[in-house]
């Protein structure tokens, strides 16, 4: 069987990633809900039938909210998050751009400047230069209830194509994803925005708790706008799907992949204010294992090290417990429970489901910032 891989990716599970060591920082506003989108109002859109949906109206309703970001080195798409001109869009779309400027549905283009990136979620916030005062922010929705089998539209600039959307269904949630972290040194790229893999060198890799959606993605299309029928936005465009083995980006093959908007959204507060983000921090280090359960097994995250101080050690985390659900949602690998904690802001409480011993028990754990070092 092929491999399937993210067009971003460099491939495989990056099990030695350290989610903790010891840290003694306070949670901060990361954990508080960014006042960010149109507002509190009703979504843009009432469908008569939420399963069958009038496409038109949607994209009507959000087009004028997604941009195209071009650079010096390629293209990529971007959406409208407030009305000071702040633009949310992907690291990658951006990192090490020395010129750049945004182009509206309209057709009217802006010069922009680089507000903030996190090379860690592969997100970033760009601003436009002597933003209109017409502009049309997005609708934010709630990733939290997207379930599969939901209809979703991705809007974006694939291949340069600006103001295109296409439809499908949330095929799956949960996705553990890995792509590399793009930093901020100029990135090889292909005329479309998307960068070539293999060209990252460096730069931890980015684990993403993703929406998997059967929308079509190519190229061009990062950092664009996924949302559901009523025009909400529910993710960020991020990764492809690609049979492993050949150069270069594939198209579309019927597997995307999103940012839930929950974690972009708590990412883009953070840039706009203060031009960086923290991430939440759990304090061990993983590896994919299994355990007994009952006459079951199971495959989670098996803790290879609890490093002391830290919320994993206080929750009561030992070494070989092997983490099976987070919050009530499963953990088959060590992938995945970084995925998990790192769509979490810094101050949230989650749940851990525990194998130790081969019986089941559940532990609380108050996450922290990540340390610096």
């Amino acid at each position: 069987m092929a491999a399937l891989t993210a067009a971003l990716a460099s491939g495989g599970t990056y099990a030695a990633t350290q989610l903790g060591s010891q840290d003694t920082q306070n949670p901060s506003s990361a954990s508080s809900s960014p006042s960010l989108g149109r507002g509190s109002g009703s979504a843009p859109v009432t469908q008569g039938n939420p399963q069958a949906p009038n496409w038109t109206a949607t994209a009507a309703a959000v087009s004028p909210s997604v941009v195209a970001i071009k650079t010096d080195s390629g293209e990529g798409s971007g959406v409208i998050i407030d009305d000071e001109g702040h633009v949310l869009t992907n690291n990658h779309v951006v990192a090490g751009a020395r010129e750049l400027s945004v182009t509206l549905t309209d057709g009217r283009t802006f010069s922009a400047d680089i507000q903030g990136t996190d090379p860690r979620t592969d997100l970033a916030v760009v601003t436009i230069g002597d933003a209109p005062d017409d502009l049309r922010p997005v609708s934010i929705g709630n990733s939290d209830d997207l379930k599969v089998g939901d209809p979703v539209m991705a809007v974006g600039n694939p291949l340069g194509l600006a103001g295109t959307v296409t439809t499908g269904i949330v095929s799956a949630l949960n996705r553990p994803v890995t792509t590399e972290a793009v930093q901020g040194q100029p990135q090889q790229q292909n005329p479309f925005g998307n960068r070539i893999p293999g060209q990252q060198q460096g730069g931890e890799p980015v684990v993403t708790n993703a929406i998997q959606t059967s929308a079509a993605i190519n190229p061009g299309n990062s950092g664009g706008a996924l949302v559901n029928a009523s025009g909400e936005l529910v993710g960020i465009n991020t990764s492809i799907a690609s049979l492993g083995g050949s150069g270069g980006s594939s198209g579309n093959i019927g597997i995307g992949f999103a940012i839930p908007v929950k974690e972009a959204a708590s990412i883009a507060d953070q840039l706009i204010k203060t031009g960086k983000a923290q991430h939440a921090y759990l304090g061990v280090a993983p590896a994919n294992g299994t355990a007994s359960d009952g006459s079951a097994t199971r495959s989670g995250a098996q803790i290879r090290t609890v490093s002391p101080g830290t919320p994993a050690e206080k929750a009561g985390l030992k070494v070989g417990d092997v983490i099976t659900e987070v919050n009530g949602e499963r953990v088959d690998s060590a992938e995945s429970l970084v995925a998990h904690i790192r769509e979490h802001a810094v101050g949230d409480t989650v749940k851990l489901t525990v194998l130790r011993d081969n019986k089941s028990q559940e532990l609380s754990a108050t996450l922290v910032a990540t340390p610096s070092s």
